[in-house]
Order: structure tokens, then sequence, then C-alpha cells
């Protein structure tokens, strides 16, 4: 998980945030897809909080790790919350690397946070990528 496809060279900070993420995942709660996900969040403070994902069999119940580590950072910093980055990797049950950039809904919430967070996902092969939060959703809902 060394290379990186964004264009943006990872920083040790950078890698911090992919190994918390990677130690997230294994306490997914991801009994029904076998896919694992993990989210470590930079806040502009400082702080690191992590969050897994957690399935349900009624999936649209199931909370995305990136909204997990958000409400975490939110419970302790409070509204007033400004994310710096946030990285996400995820395991298929193989427990094989997977392709996982964050989903529109945690997008959005990523965005409500910080329109300039950078955002680090892992690729096909397991390489991480580099984006801010601006370029993952250009014309984010009340951006404007």
């Amino acid at each position: 998980m060394d290379g990186n496809t964004g264009g943006t060279a990872l920083t040790q900070k950078h890698r911090e945030l992919i190994e918390a993420a990677r130690a997230a995942t294994a306490q997914a709660y991801a009994r029904y897809s076998g896919f694992r996900v993990g989210a470590a969040l930079l806040s502009e403070q400082g702080n690191v909080y992590t969050g897994c994902n957690v399935e349900n069999v009624s999936y649209p119940v199931g909370v995305c790790a990136e909204r997990n580590a958000i409400g975490a950072a939110v419970r302790a910093e409070g509204p007033g919350l400004r994310v710096a980055a946030v990285a996400v990797v995820a395991f298929n049950r193989r427990d094989e690397p997977s392709a996982c950039s964050p989903c529109g809904e945690c997008r959005q919430a990523i965005r409500e946070f910080s329109g300039s967070a950078e955002v680090i996902y892992m690729g096909r092969e397991g390489d991480m990528t580099v984006r801010t939060i601006a370029e993952l959703l250009p014309d984010a809902f009340g951006s404007g």
C-alpha cells in the first residue's frame, strides 16, 4: 500500500492515517458482504478518529466507516469539527486489498466538515490515491 496514483506523494501523516484505517478494518461488522472497510480521520486540531463499516441484514441500515469516523470526531470535538484528511482502506473476504473510494453519501458528509480535506483511498491494486474532497465532489450540495 505504498504506491500512489493521485499525483500527490504520500506523507508520513498519510501513512499513519492509512495504518489507523487498516487497523480499523479488524473491527468491521461485515457479516453479509465480507467487505471490511476502515477509515481514519485527521481533524484540523491534530486528533485522529477511526471508524469501520457496520452492516445490517437490511442493507440501507448499515453505516459506512467514513461516517462512523466523522461521528466519533463530532462526538469528541463538537459541531465545530474541521476535517484535514481522511484515509479509507478495504479488504475483501479473502483478506485481499479492495478498491474503495468514499461513496457519495460519505463524500457529502466529509464535505460538510471541510471543503479542502485530503481523501486518501485504496485503488484496485492496493495502491493509494490522494485527492481533495472538492475533486471527489466538485459541485457538492449546499456549496453554492
